[in-house]
């Protein structure tokens, strides 16, 4: 019954006192393998660009500084997510039923999310009989 998805990767931060949203990417996955696919794909994009290799040819040497042991490892949680058998089909499970997954992380100054839902269970939500309320 769920064979499309939606997938929408996003960064959170905090600019002039408000939350504000990057779009990082979408995806509309014809099947449930491409959407996780897709999501452990722009998960490792994510912690690639977080945490490059110290000699990778586009950084300058030196440009790449070792963090304190207390800021969050977003790029290791991201990495760890990606290679767990066990969340994967969690995720694909929750999927499956027409859930919405979210799976986010952050260190001190953004929050990375990656959505994922039905395409069916969204229209479903749109039939169904809602109730309408006048105000004022």
């Amino acid at each position: 019954m769920h064979d499309e998805f939606l997938c929408h990767v996003t960064a959170y931060g905090v600019c002039d006192g408000r939350r504000i949203g990057v779009p990082l990417g979408t995806y509309r996955a014809p099947t449930l393998a491409l959407a996780l696919w897709w999501l452990r794909d722009r998960a490792s994009w994510i912690a690639q660009r977080l945490d490059p290799q110290p000699d990778a040819e586009h950084l300058p040497p030196g440009a790449l500084v070792p963090v304190a042991p207390t800021v969050p490892d977003v790029p290791g949680l991201l990495r760890a997510w990606c290679a767990d058998p066990a969340q994967q089909e969690r995720v694909a499970g929750e999927l499956a039923a027409g859930r919405l997954v979210r799976i986010a992380t952050s260190d001190d100054t953004t929050e990375y999310e990656l959505l994922a839902e039905s395409v069916d269970a969204l229209r479903m939500q749109r039939t169904a009989p809602f109730v309408g309320i006048s105000v004022g």
